[in-house]
C-alpha cells in the first residue's frame, strides 16, 4: 500500500473515530478510574469480541457495562449465572399456548446488544456451553427454528477470582471464544476518594444516548481498513509463535512452563485487538505499541501453564511479559 492511501485512511479514521472521546467521557460520568476496562469494553465492542473480566466483587463491573449499553441506545440484559441455571433460561423455549392448542417461542435474555454474564464460573457446563455458542455462531437454535442475535451483540461475563467453592471452572477450549480477558484491580486513593463522594452525595448521574448503534457498526467496517504492515503480522505471529515453541524464540527459560500455547484464533484477535486499539488513538495504521498493548489481555487465557509453573508462582502475564521483551520489535 502506496504512502498516499494510508495517509487518507489515517485522515479518516482520525475523523471518524470522534465519538470515541464523546463515549468515554459519558460513562466516566458514572464509572469513576477503570480506565483499561472501559478501553477493553470498547476494544470488544468495536472489534466484535467478548470479553471475561476477573475481579473482586463491586469494582464496577455490571456499571460499566450498563452504562455503556445506556450510551449507545443499545439493549441491556444481565444473567446471573447459578448452579441451578438452565439452557432454556438464556437462550428461550419452545411454551405450550392452551388457547391456540399450539406452541410458540418464548425468546431468552440473550437477545440483546449487550448481555452480562454475572460470575459464569458458578453455572454448569451445559449452560456455559449454551451462552458459549451462541457467541460464536451470533444465533440461536430453539424448536425448529433458527434465530440471528443482534447486532452488535457483545457478552461480557465476569468471574470472581476469591470464592471457588461451588465454581465451575471454564474450560481451555471455552475460554479460547473470548477475544479479551482483563483484570480489574482496585482503584486508586485519587478514585476511591471519588467514587466516596459521589456514593454519599447521592449523585444520580444520568445517562445520555450519545452514540447511535448504526455509528458502531460502521466503526467496525473503518476498523478493517486500518492498514496493518506485513512486518506488524509477522511480529504477531512470531508472538504466538513463541508461546508453542520458546527454544525457537531463545526462550529456553520458558521451557517446561507452557503447557499449551495460543492458538491461530490467539493471532487473529491479537490482530483485531492492535487494530481497534489504533482506532481509539485516532490512527489509520497499526504500530508495534498497539500489539504490546492488548497482548496480555488477548493472550493470558490462551496459555496453559503447568503445575511446575504454577508451584514457581510464574502466571502467564510473566509469561507474555518475557515473550514481549525477546522477541523482536518491528
Amino acid at each position: 500500500m502506496i504512502e498516499k492511501d494510508i495517509e487518507l485512511i489515517d485522515q479518516k479514521i482520525a475523523k471518524e473515530s470522534e465519538f470515541v472521546d464523546t463515549l468515554i467521557s459519558e460513562v466516566n460520568k458514572v464509572v469513576i478510574g477503570q480506565k483499561s476496562m472501559i478501553e477493553s469494553l470498547l476494544i470488544g465492542l468495536l472489534g466484535s469480541g467478548h470479553i471475561l473480566l476477573e475481579g473482586v466483587p463491586g469494582l464496577a463491573k455490571t456499571l460499566a457495562i450498563k452504562t455503556l449499553a445506556e450510551s449507545i441506545k443499545g439493549n441491556f440484559n444481565r444473567i446471573q449465572f447459578t448452579p441451578d441455571l438452565l439452557p432454556s433460561d438464556i437462550i428461550g423455549t419452545m411454551v405450550y399456548n392452551i388457547k391456540e392448542g399450539d406452541f410458540s417461542i418464548k425468546k431468552g435474555p440473550i437477545f440483546s446488544n449487550f448481555i452480562l454474564a454475572d460470575e459464569i464460573n458458578r453455572a454448569p457446563a451445559k449452560v456455559q456451553s449454551a451462552l458459549l455458542e451462541a457467541m460464536q455462531e451470533k444465533q440461536v437454535t430453539i424448536g425448529d427454528h433458527t434465530y440471528q442475535l443482534d447486532n452488535p451483540f457483545l457478552v461480557l461475563a465476569t468471574q470472581n477470582p476469591i470464592e471457588q467453592e461451588g465454581t465451575y471452572p471454564l474450560p481451555e477450549a471455552q475460554t479460547d471464544r473470548f477475544m479479551l480477558k482483563t483484570i480489574i484491580d482496585y482503584p486508586s486513593k485519587e478514585n476511591e476518594i471519588k467514587i466516596l463522594r459521589q456514593n454519599l452525595d447521592n449523585l444520580n448521574v444520568k445517562i445520555k444516548p450519545v452514540v447511535s448503534i448504526n455509528k458502531i457498526i460502521n466503526a467496525r467496517k473503518l476498523i478493517s481498513e486500518i492498514y496493518m504492515d506485513k512486518k506488524i503480522e509477522n511480529y504477531i505471529v512470531d508472538i504466538i509463535l513463541s508461546t508453542r515453541n520458546p527454544k525457537k524464540y531463545d526462550l529456553s527459560s520458558l521451557d517446561g512452563l507452557i503447557g499449551f500455547g495460543a492458538s491461530p484464533r490467539g493471532s487473529i484477535n491479537l490482530a483485531k485487538a492492535s487494530r481497534v486499539h489504533a482506532f481509539l488513538r485516532r490512527r489509520g495504521y497499526v504500530t508495534p505499541e498497539d500489539v504490546r498493548a492488548v497482548c496480555k489481555d488477548v493472550l493470558r487465557h490462551r496459555i496453559g501453564l503447568t503445575y511446575e509453573a504454577e508451584a514457581e508462582n510464574v502466571s502467564s502475564d510473566d509469561v507474555i511479559e518475557q515473550i514481549l521483551n525477546k522477541v523482536e520489535v518491528p
